[in-house]
């Protein structure tokens, strides 16, 4: 799935391509894409408006048009845009059609990926407000914030950072490669954490995020940049899909579990078990 990293390396190319625009057509070929609203509805409301910001909150990429109007796309698990491409491309669900003949194309295979509308800024705030948390790049993310949204929260640390609602924009690959670069394994209490792992794994939300976008985003599966080139992220993994391979740091092996039905990677040294799962893998005494 698309994380902050990926949307954001999309956001900083399309950009400059978009924003000044014209929107001159919208075919919706797959209704699901903005259900409710039918088609012919969202189509109405955007065509013939021109784009005065393309910008990115979370996961989302927030197309601000004229009118304040703001068209939101969601690229969820297999979502890509692909910019004028030369040849048709199957599973296209959204072509948008751009004054010079420019051509977007929203392809999903899975058609998880959604667009949404929000009128005025009073119904983005409550739109993103109903939805997100803080955004790690933010100055109000501090590792005092951290510890205070985490605090009585039992479930998994790995958990709490996937959890949209906390933190914006964090999945699957780059909660792994924090809670690595903390030295916080992911099965221990979002609540529990002491105040210098809290700090760390501030640190290591941004470091990890910042080098993603560095990388242009992680390319494992679906993602891809708008002509269809490949992010290099995954490349640079010290954890995440190592599975059986030397940690970088200590040469323990590193393995695989699933927490909160998500494959998590980790290295139980450099990430100690914490102790009411270590009791829980060993099973009651007798």
């Amino acid at each position: 799935m698309p994380e902050l990293p990926e949307v954001e390396t999309v956001r900083r190319q399309l950009a400059p391509e978009l924003e000044g625009s014209t929107i001159t057509a919208l075919a919706i070929l797959d209704p699901r894409w903005c259900d409710p609203l039918a088609p012919d509805e969202f189509a109405d409301v955007v065509v013939g408006r021109r784009v005065q910001a393309l910008r990115r909150r979370g996961k989302y990429l927030d197309w601000v048009l004229e009118g304040d109007i703001h068209l939101l796309m969601h690229l969820r698990m297999t979502g890509t845009l692909l910019l004028d491409p030369a040849t048709s491309t199957a599973y296209t669900r959204v072509e948008v059609t751009l004054d010079g003949a420019r051509r977007l194309l929203f392809v999903d295979p899975r058609r998880f990926g959604t667009g949404q509308l929000a009128i005025g800024a009073e119904a983005l705030a409550a739109f993103f407000a109903a939805r997100l948390g803080v955004e790690p790049f933010d100055d109000a993310f501090t590792p005092v914030l951290l510890s205070t949204i985490a605090r009585g929260r039992r479930g998994p640390i790995k958990s709490f950072l996937l959890d949209q609602h906390m933190i914006a924009g964090i999945g699957n690959i780059y909660a792994d490669e924090a809670l690595f670069r903390a030295g916080v394994h992911p099965l221990r209490a979002a609540g529990a954490l002491k105040p210098p792992q809290y700090a760390r794994l501030h640190d290591a939300v941004r470091e990890v995020l910042s080098a993603g976008i560095d990388a242009r985003g992680a390319s494992i599966d679906d993602f891809r940049h708008l002509d269809g080139a490949r992010g290099s992220f995954q490349d640079r993994f010290l954890v995440h899909r190592r599975e059986g391979e030397p940690c970088s740091v200590c040469a323990t092996t590193i393995r695989k579990l699933v927490v909160g039905g998500r494959g998590t990677y980790v290295c139980v040294r450099c990430q100690p078990v914490p102790r009411a799962a270590g009791r829980s893998r060993r099973g009651p005494r007798s």
